[in-house]
């Protein structure tokens, strides 16, 4: 299992991504309006826009996995909580979500 992704949400995308790129002087990979990302070594920082479900300042962690079904079906089996199974995305790639010991959100992909 390996963090990939820091995941923020954020209300102004603008000023979010001027905020870490030109204040903090992370490097910026790409931005747009509802998802920008930031180099920080093995880690990518990811910028998403707040919404109902994401309130702004809030932080999601991002996992990878060699195999999804398989972790998925590990940690179901252990009683971990999970709010979205391994889930065909837009993006193409397929995720799942879960929620670990203090109520933290948590997604997890194939590597």
């Amino acid at each position: 299992m390996k963090l990939n992704y820091v995941i923020k949400f954020v209300d102004d995308m603008d000023r979010a991504v001027k905020f870490h790129r030109d204040v903090l002087g992370l490097p910026l990979k790409f931005d747009s309006p509802e998802w920008s990302e930031f180099s920080t070594g093995d880690t990518t920082l990811a910028l998403h826009s707040a919404s109902a479900k994401n309130a702004a300042g809030t932080v999601e962690l991002g996992f990878t996995v060699p195999d999804l079904h398989k972790f998925y079906a590990d940690m179901k089996a252990k009683g971990v909580q999970f709010t979205m199974p391994p889930t065909k995305q837009d993006f193409g790639g397929e995720l799942a979500q879960f929620v670990d010991s203090e109520g933290g959100r948590n997604s997890v992909g194939k590597q």
